[in-house]
């Protein structure tokens, strides 16, 4: 259904016709899909350099009840930020100015549009960090970063984004500007919307600026590869790393699988006798650091353990993380598609989960390889199959269902840090009861009552669920 006239000609006349309010069915399909690899083309995109746009844009699409969806660069996996209703991309790629940098405060304020390694590379001069560093954060910005949760390896001592955000400006659904949040530490001030928002999806507002908070680098640091004689060893070896007292800055887990894929196919040097590989990383100053590898040095031995490498100095550990590089390019060598999925498990019932999925790849005659956080027992876990034949896509959706049906029995939850998006929203009547469900979809309409902003995305329709997911081919 195409735009209204009248808001065609508003929009246009707001954001410049050709230049920041884009129609052309070519510059459209740009905008039309993101890393899962769905697609739908918005009737227009918007290019917004003011929260003032912002505001005006949502203020006319609320009153002729036009989609919003707000758009990164694209890198999330769900399909959270594709189109599916049409209506306008809101993409925020010219709204990319890091606003302040405040080192006495350990806080920086930046537009949605920055990307996380554009902002990593500028705080280096100050000798600080954003925590948050998912795969993609080379290209991916902060305000995707901030809208699905990512986190990343460092996640298990820092945090994910929720946890290093301060305040928020956004814009809701009816265009009013909101401050959630302060630039402080501290604050015990009326309810915590800013952590409300982040993991939201675009789906309560749209950010328009982020107050971070952020952290000093470490001077140094230190890598530990552990290899076991199977997962049950390695899960055991992570409930003693975090039961200790030293919080490793990385803690990473690879299957029999992904030790094999790494090994055959990467070429990294894994002994055969490996069925899980842990790798441990330690940060700190040159008086604390060793006693802090020492630690986790104990805690990483123990039955099963096969091997234990420690990295004295960066190009060692640089050595170490091959494994770990050479995983993902292995992965394509088994099957042109994949679905990869960040469940989340308490880390105690890791082996359980891992077992599990490997049982299911034996029913579903697909291969299915687990790796990611162990810290936190936030796995992907990549089901592999070849879209172009019907049969094994269908077993890969059944066995997705399967998954989640298995980390949700578990104690578990979906996602770690990819979000609900469209890949999962319809597992989410099997995650949160009714009335949470309920109590959800009344936040959403206080904050969007027209229900413009990414409709069809994170909360599930009102009929009964499906048991497969929106995945292409499903």
């Amino acid at each position: 259904m195409p735009l209204p006239a009248e808001l065609h000609r508003e929009l246009a006349a707001l954001l410049g016709e050709g230049s920041g309010w884009l129609t052309d069915p070519g510059e459209r399909l740009a905008y039309a899909y993101d890393n899962s690899r769905r697609e739908a083309v918005p009737d227009a995109v918007a290019l917004p350099v003011s929260r003032a746009q912002v505001q005006a844009l949502v203020r006319a699409c609320f009153a002729h009840r036009v989609p919003v969806v707000a758009r990164g660069r694209g890198t999330n996996t769900t399909g959270a930020s594709v189109p599916v209703q049409g209506g306008v991309v809101v993409s925020f790629e010219r709204m990319d100015r890091i606003v302040e940098v405040r080192p006495g405060d350990r806080c920086a304020v930046v537009e949605p549009g920055v990307l996380n390694g554009d902002l990593q590379a500028a705080l280096q001069a100050h000798d600080l960090f954003w925590p948050p560093d998912p795969t993609s954060a080379a290209f991916s910005t902060i305000g995707g970063n901030l809208a699905c949760n990512a986190g990343g390896p460092r996640a298990v001592k820092y945090g994910a984004s929720r946890d290093n955000v301060l305040a928020l400006v956004a814009v809701t659904g009816t265009g009013e500007l909101i401050h959630c949040g302060s630039a402080t530490t501290k604050g015990a001030t009326g309810y915590d919307l800013q952590r409300l928002l982040v993991g939201s999806e675009g789906t309560l507002a749209l950010i328009v600026e982020a107050t971070l908070r952020l952290t000093p680098l470490p001077p140094q640091r230190r890598a530990v590869r552990a290899l076991y004689s199977d997962v049950a060893s390695a899960a055991q070896a992570v409930a003693r790393l975090m039961a200790q007292p030293v919080t490793p800055s990385m803690l990473e887990f690879m299957d029999a699988d992904c030790v094999r894929l790494a090994r055959d196919v990467g070429g990294a040097d894994l002994p055969p006798d490996a069925g899980a590989l842990l790798m441990i990383e330690a940060d700190g100053d040159a008086q604390t650091l060793p006693h802090a590898v020492e630690a986790l040095l104990r805690a990483a031995g123990g039955d099963g353990l096969v091997a234990l490498d420690d990295a004295a100095d960066d190009a060692a550990r640089e050595q170490l993380w091959a494994a770990r590089k050479a995983l993902s390019p292995a992965l394509r060598t088994l099957a042109p598609g994949k679905i990869n999925e960040d469940v989340v498990v308490p880390v105690s019932r890791i082996p359980q989960l891992v077992d599990g999925v490997r049982a299911l790849a034996q029913e579903f005659a697909l291969p299915i390889v687990s790796f990611g956080h162990a810290g936190n027992g936030n796995l992907h876990v990549n089901i592999l199959f070849d879209p172009a034949d019907a049969a094994q896509a269908e077993r890969a959706h059944a066995a997705l269902a399967r998954v989640f049906a298995l980390t949700l029995q578990l104690g578990g939850t979906l996602s770690g840090e990819h979000g609900i998006g469209l890949a999962k929203r319809e597992f989410m009547p099997h995650a949160i009861d009714p009335p949470t469900l309920t109590l959800m979809r009344g936040i959403k309409a206080v904050f969007d009552p027209a229900g413009i902003l990414n409709p069809g995305k994170l909360l599930p329709r009102r009929d009964p669920p499906s048991t497969r997911s929106e995945h292409p081919g499903a």
